[in-house]
């Protein structure tokens, strides 16, 4: 059983109120703009207290660093919410980068979006002889820019490593046409990104009968 409540910001007895620093009174969470900056001009806020952000270590800290080098080293480059590899480490592991599927809809537009999915089966199951069909893949393409991948999605061992690995391929701009390109690894669960040929939208059949 996976209990994901979540957390407030303890964010409404440090004097923000004072300053004129507006926060969600639901939660406590600070509203920032795409710099961190709160209604107050000289006031930035970073990590887990951000409204809409993902509640990261590693995202509070790479926002902090992009955001001491806006102020005070001349950089312009601000942190990426989108295109964050994460991983919930569940027995059976599911990892993420960019968009969830719904998500993407509404920024896209369902008829701008090409789903590719399939179930897969992990070779080190075959022995024990685990169901082969409860390992999930599923990547996201914006068919107005060359297909490019913009959300990928893995249930199966090692999600957060094989996450990890596709994360800085997406910042680079990955496409469906370089996956189906990248020859596989066999027999890996991440070979399954080079080989998905089955849309959502078609319909078909996903199943798998062996590796």
């Amino acid at each position: 059983v996976l209990i994901a409540i979540g957390r407030d910001a303890c964010t409404r007895n440090i004097g923000l109120q004072t300053i004129g620093v507006k926060i969600n009174e639901k939660n406590g969470k600070v509203p920032v703009n795409d710099e961190e900056q709160t209604n107050v001009p000289y006031v930035y806020a970073i990590g887990d207290i951000l409204e809409g952000k993902l509640e990261l270590t590693p995202v509070a800290i790479q926002a902090g660093r992009l955001l001491a080098r806006r102020l005070y080293g001349g950089s312009s480059r601000k942190c990426d919410y989108i295109n964050v590899p994460t991983t919930v480490f569940t027995p059976l592991e599911y990892g993420s980068c960019g968009y969830p599927e719904e998500r993407a809809i509404d920024e896209y537009g369902e008829q701008n979006l090409e789903v590719y999915h399939t179930l897969f089966w992990p070779l080190e199951w075959t022995v024990p002889g685990r169901d082969n069909n409860t390992c999930y893949a599923k990547i996201i393409c914006n068919k107005q820019d060359n297909n490019r991948v913009i959300g990928l999605h893995v249930l199966g061992p090692n999600a957060g490593e094989v996450t990890q690995g596709f994360a800085a391929a997406i910042k680079c701009g990955l496409t469906k046409e370089l996956l189906d390109e990248t020859i596989g690894i066999h027999p890996t669960c991440a070979e399954v990104f080079t080989t998905m040929d089955i849309t959502k939208a078609s319909g078909q059949d996903i199943t798998q009968k062996g590796c």
